[in-house]
This record gives C-alpha cells, structure tokens and sequence, in this order.
C-alpha cells in the first residue's frame, strides 16, 4: 500500500517565465565514495525533447547490499519512465511504487539476504511547459533554487525531522543528531510506503535550479553555503564540483558516500536537451 503526502510550495514568482522556445535544460550528476569502501549511492536521469526524469538514491543493508537497493531504485525508474508520461505527482509517485515493488520483489525470491532498503527521489519536467513535479521516500532531498537562492526544500522522511515536527528542537539539530540516520520511511520496508509529492506541476522560470541530493551531501553544506556557491559558478557542472571539493575538504573519518544531480533552467551553457540515460554510482 502507499501513503501520498503532498508537500506545500511556496515560491512567489520574481519574474515572467522565459520563451519555452528557447529554453535549454542542463543536467550534471557527481557521485562519490566519500570515505567509505563501497558506493551505495546511485543517480541517473533520462531526458527528451517532450519530458525528463532525474532520480537519486541512497541504498543501505548489509554486506553491501545497499549498493544492490539504490541501483535497483534507479534502473527500475528509468525503465519504467517513458517521454509520453505526464510530470505529475502521479506520475512521481507511481515510479516510486514500482521502485518498492521491485525491491521488495527481489527480497523475496532471496530470503536468505538481509534487509537492504533505500531513500529515492525523483524530477520530472515537462520539457514543452517547463512545469515540475518530484517526490520523495526518505531523506534525498529536492531544493529548488531561484534567483539563487533556496525558496523550497523537501521534508525527510527522518527520526530528527518528526522530532522538530513535534516542537522538540529546530532544524538546527538535522545534522548533528545522533538519530539523524533513522528513516521512517524507504524503499524495501514492508510497511505501507509513504511518498511525500509536490502537489500541482511547479511552473519553473529562466535560471531556476534543481538539486537533488542523498544524505551524505547536504549533511555537510548548509544551504547558505550551496547559494554562496552557486552564486559563484558559471554552471551547473561547476557548481557540483565546488560542493563536492568543499564536501571532502569536511569529510570525517567514516564519511558517507555523497551524490547530487543539478538541473539549470535557461542557459549557462548552449546545450540542447538531448535524448539520453546515463547512470552512475555504485
């Protein structure tokens, strides 16, 4: 069964959406080991001339069975993305009960393995109407940054955030918490799924950005820091590779694997969208 919440937006517009003829959409993906022995991250995306789907997710289990969880969410979306498919919630949400219906597929015909489950999280844009929908399982994040700066951020689905839901601390404590990694929500849990959505298609305007990113990334860059970075890069491609630099530069001794996908509206870039899948992580 699944549980579909719908997230609020608020982002007041600050300037008229661009020529759709125009638009250009550009994509860089980065996924790192962090400093760990195995990569159980995966990111990918698929993108057309009519709509595009980016997903990351971050698998955990034992004997690196995560790597085998976050690859299966990503190949499963992917597959099942097709361009005819409206960029709805709907949509978003129904990709990721397919992910879950085929971890939990695979976790039954291997009884003998452990308890893998992964975070997943998915962007759709329609590439015609630049209109965006995502959701979310977990604590792999979408913010979408306007004028460079963020006016919207997904809620995790996490032990920490339920606390300062319930007025026991603010979001200062998400990245210090001891319980910080407790899900209570992923795919590859027999509970009912829960998918928090954005609701109704996000117009998006000229030199809007989306990053998508696990746990181990926005851990260790708070978001005045990604804004501060943004603001000085020419372009997506750039951008990540600063974060991921500044990433390292923190890493403790057991640091998480990190992985990000961004998404730049308008040009930075001449680069058309072009038809192609590309996968990388674990």
């Amino acid at each position: 069964m699944r549980q579909t919440v719908r997230s609020p937006y608020s982002a007041a517009p600050i300037r008229s959406p661009l020529s759709l003829m125009s638009a250009t959409i550009q994509t860089a993906q980065l996924s790192h080991p962090g400093r760990r022995a195995r990569n159980e991250d995966s990111c990918g995306y698929q993108t057309s001339e009519q709509s595009c789907c980016w997903i990351v997710s971050d698998g955990a289990g034992g004997h690196g069975s995560g790597d085998v969880a976050s690859q299966m969410v990503v190949r499963t979306i992917l597959d099942n993305f097709v361009a005819q498919l409206p960029a709805t919630s709907e949509t978003a949400a129904a990709l990721l009960e397919a992910a879950q219906n085929a971890v939990m597929s695979h976790k039954a015909a291997h009884p003998e393995g452990d308890n893998m489950h992964a975070t997943a999280t998915v962007l759709l844009i329609d590439s015609q109407t630049l209109t965006a929908a995502w959701g979310h399982v977990g604590d792999t994040r979408v913010y979408l940054f306007r004028e460079r700066r963020v006016v919207f951020q997904t809620r995790d689905h996490s032990v920490v955030q339920q606390f300062i839901d319930a007025g026991y601390g603010d979001t200062s404590i998400i990245r210090a918490h001891p319980h910080r990694s407790l899900l209570t929500a992923a795919i590859g849990n027999a509970d009912e799924l829960t998918i928090s959505v954005s609701g109704p298609p996000v117009q998006l305007i000229d030199g809007d950005v989306l990053l998508i990113c696990s746990d181990g990334w926005w851990e260790l860059l708070e978001e005045r820091v990604m804004e501060a970075m943004l603001e000085d890069s020419s372009s997506v491609a750039e951008w990540l590779n600063s974060m991921a630099r500044r990433i390292e530069l923190n890493m403790a001794t057991n640091s998480d694997n990190f992985s990000a996908i961004a998404v730049q509206i308008g040009e930075i870039d001449p680069v058309i969208t072009q038809i192609q899948t590309a996968i990388v992580g674990a």
